[in-house]
């Protein structure tokens, strides 16, 4: 399976890949490898919760750099840079992100590094959704540098989060030997019948996808047609994934609370709000890759499972 993992990919050997329990488990072994209480990383937010809370646990001091929506939600290299200080160990960012769908650039990917490498830091990517990329598909950031840590899974992109099948790639070896020792030390090893599964899922990755883009290409263009029609909503077109992040445009005293509260109890629809992702009410993560084509044109969705 790490061979299927690295073979996607220019630069990536099998030694370079560490199966781990989802890509939660692989952002877990990272951030309790290499941050500890007197260290400081930089977090790019809004960005997944054990980029945060793991390391707020250990006691490390954060700095964060916020995403906005006026930038299109693109990461501000100065500002992140100016973040960076003397004991700062990692920097911590997701592509595509989660949850606007917006991707950096190739070029703001090799600054990142540059930085990372300058600095003696390591720069963790999430690219979980890396392969749900519309249009453009960047490298593995590990490919191209020792201090870059690439992290993904199975969750996403092919449905099957289930399994708890992910993986985190570096091409340091005495950093993937502490990871491996981190790996060993929180659950030993991985399950041999979902390891199965998986590789029977990377075996037949490229026909999967060859279906999968255009479809959710699709779906993605039917949330865009709602939201040019509907002059309460905003939202930055993703780029990647299969969510966004809108924002509605309402007056200050709207009740938000009831607003997510009608839509889960009368409707049946599930979003997340912003607070969830530490960003303003009304914001809200919405996703577009479940259930199906005609229930998400038609806005309803069936009952999930109990």
């Amino acid at each position: 399976m790490r061979a299927l993992i690295a073979a996607q990919d220019a630069g990536v050997s099998p030694d370079d890949v560490l199966i781990t329990a989802g890509a939660a488990g692989a952002l877990f072994i990272v951030a309790t490898s290499l941050l500890l209480a007197s260290d400081h990383l930089v977090v790019v937010r809004p960005n997944y919760a054990t980029n945060i809370e793991t390391p707020r646990a250990i006691g490390c001091a954060i700095s964060f750099v916020d995403l906005a929506f006026e930038d299109g939600f693109a990461i501000d290299v100065e500002r992140l840079k100016a973040a960076i200080q003397p004991n700062t160990r990692l920097i911590s960012v997701t592509c595509p992100h989660n949850p606007t769908g917006t991707m950096l650039s190739r070029a703001d990917l090799d600054t990142l590094i540059a930085l990372a490498e300058s600095r003696r830091c390591h720069l963790l990517v999430d690219e979980t959704y890396r392969d749900l990329s519309y249009g453009r598909r960047l490298p593995p950031a590990a490919s191209l540098s020792q201090r870059a840590i690439s992290v993904s899974s199975l969750s996403k992109a092919f449905g099957i989060p289930g399994i708890r099948i992910g993986w985190l790639v570096t091409r340091d070896a005495g950093l993937q030997e502490k990871f491996l020792a981190a790996k060993e030390q929180i659950g030993i090893c991985g399950s041999v019948i979902d390891e199965g599964i998986a590789r029977g899922m990377l075996e037949r990755r490229d026909a999967f996808l060859a279906r999968l883009l255009p479809e959710m290409a699709r779906r993605r263009d039917i949330v865009q047609a709602w939201v040019d029609g509907e002059p309460l909503v905003s939202w930055v077109r993703p780029e990647g994934g299969v969510v966004g992040f809108p924002r509605l445009n309402v007056e200050p005293g709207f009740d938000l609370d009831r607003f997510y509260g009608t839509l889960l109890e009368s409707h049946g629809t599930y979003v997340g709000p912003g607070h969830w992702f530490e960003m303003p009410k009304r914001f809200f993560r919405i996703g577009f890759g479940w259930p199906t084509e005609a229930q998400l044109q038609g806005g309803s969705t069936p009952s999930p499972p109990r």
